[in-house]
């Protein structure tokens, strides 16, 4: 039988305030454990939460951003289960009456668009973290996290593929860097994700039974931990074999995902409104102030992209997918404004270089007027193409400027005539065969005399010279 995967996600993303949702503890990454907390996110008897007003409105632009229906009233909840990172024994969340409900976001996979829907966006506070001794018995408790601000982004099952659940959650992730509202680390856990993944025959409208996977804060990790779980299950349904409701870990040196515990239902949580918290209002006034302070947001940026230099939708999907990419691009135009050779430039070399040393464009230490200075001196013929990306290398490792490195490595190209010529003659009078060849019609013998004066100077002659150089000495009589 014909199975079909029926994926959903559960996005967390740490927003990007001072201080916690409830309180005025800090939210630095990596501070020592349990330095940033006080009697509020530790939960201590008598104390009250207020909210933080800069965490509502960022959530509330998430909201905007990705078409949802803003409530003009929410409620806080109590959301109760116990572990040793929760010191109250419940976690302060929204259940019945989130923040938004209803929006979409639009992702494209393998040239074709598909709408995912969003079930729902509602703040939260994020729990602690536990640390586990490699070499003691023991587990340390760090409550720093406990507090931080997040909004759960609740996608609809519309996802069938792991390459759709990647794309879904590269999409939001450029978004929220958009607006500005979280880093995106996944890595730190700012950005987690837990995917939701059943199977059920290809046809069927019913879902199968849900399996929870945690623990994959990579795409490379989501991808992989979605393609085993649905190998896992498409194996056990085969064998007639049910499938049970679980919360699974995705263990990325094996390779594969294990049963961590059974899958909670909401009721297992015994939901409340929380007593401490007031109905959240939000007016209209206010949410209109936030909808006019939106950024340009990545699909739109592409289509001015498209647009406005000229770019085909491919170029501008792959510039505006990182924000700070698409920065990068628009800084060295106002140096070089040839928008697709400067696209061509950064979707081959910047791009490649990135994806060597795994890092992002805020780490190139060559700077948009440096590349733009470098790409003017192509087009002016000061160096070739290939000379270009020779010293694209050297001011990637020191960061120089392109003008320094190729004084110093003595790369300019020669663009007299004259001298070209005194050495092209040298390279006809020692290849007679050739030089006949070429006047009986053999015209391509052309590109053979030119790589040898591009040997000779070692790469720095003019091509397009050298060409007409070759092509005068050839057609001179006699």
């Amino acid at each position: 039988m014909a199975y079909e995967a029926v994926i959903g996600l559960e996005v967390h993303a740490q927003l990007l305030t001072a201080s916690k949702i409830f309180c005025g503890c800090a939210t630095r990454f990596g501070a020592p454990p349990n330095t940033q907390v006080c009697p509020v996110c530790l939960g201590m008897p008598g104390t009250l939460p207020v909210l933080n007003r800069k965490a509502v409105e960022y959530a509330l632009k998430m909201a905007l951003a990705t078409h949802c229906r803003v409530a003009r009233e929410s409620v806080f909840a109590r959301k109760n289960y116990f572990y040793p990172d929760l010191p109250k024994g419940y976690q302060i969340s929204q259940y019945e009456r989130p923040l938004a409900e209803g929006g979409h976001l639009d992702i494209q996979v393998n040239g074709e668009s598909r709408r995912i829907g969003i079930t729902r966006i509602h703040l939260e506070e994020d729990a602690g973290k536990l640390i586990h001794s490699d070499t003691r018995g023991v587990s340390f408790v760090d409550f720093n996290r406990t507090g931080v601000p997040l909004i759960e982004i609740v996608s609809e099952p519309d996802l069938h593929t792991p390459e759709e659940a990647v794309a879904y959650l590269q999409g939001l992730r450029n978004i929220l860097l958009y607006l500005g509202i979280c880093d995106g680390n996944l890595e730190e856990g700012s950005l987690r994700c837990d995917a939701n993944i059943s199977l059920r025959p290809v046809g069927q409208a019913a879902l199968g039974t849900k399996v929870e996977i945690k623990n994959m804060n990579s795409f490379r990790f989501l991808r992989q931990a979605l393609e085993y779980e649905i190998r896992r299950q498409r194996a056990l349904l085969a064998e007639g074999r049910e499938i049970v409701q679980e919360t699974r870990l995705w263990d990325a040196a094996k390779g594969q995902t294990f049963s961590m515990r059974g899958k909670e239902e909401a009721h297992d949580y015994r939901y409340f409104p929380d007593p401490d918290l007031v109905p959240l209002r939000v007016p209209e006034a206010w949410l209109e102030e936030i909808r006019r302070s939106l950024p340009e947001l990545p699909a739109a940026r592409a289509r001015r992209f498209i647009d406005a230099y000229g770019l085909p939708e491919y170029d501008a999907g792959v510039l505006t997918a990182d924000k700070a990419l698409a920065d990068y691009f628009e800084a060295v135009l106002t140096v070089f404004p040839r928008p697709k050779q400067v696209s061509n430039w950064i979707m081959a070399e910047v791009l490649r270089e990135l994806k060597k040393e795994e890092a992002g464009i805020a780490s190139l230490k060559v700077t948009p007027e440096n590349l733009g200075r470098l790409l003017a001196l192509v087009e002016e013929g000061a160096i070739s193409g290939k000379m270009a990306k020779m010293v694209f290398e050297e001011m990637v490792h020191t960061g120089r400027g392109p003008e320094a490195v190729i004084r110093e490595q003595g790369l300019s190209q020669i663009t007299d005539a004259g001298v070209l010529k005194a050495q092209a003659r040298e390279i006809l009078a020692a290849h007679p065969r050739e030089v006949a060849d070429y006047k009986a019609g053999k015209t391509k013998v052309l590109g053979f005399f030119v790589g040898q004066l591009m040997r000779r100077t070692k790469g720095q002659a003019n091509p397009q010279l050298a060409n007409e150089v070759f092509r005068k000495l050839l057609d001179e009589p006699g």
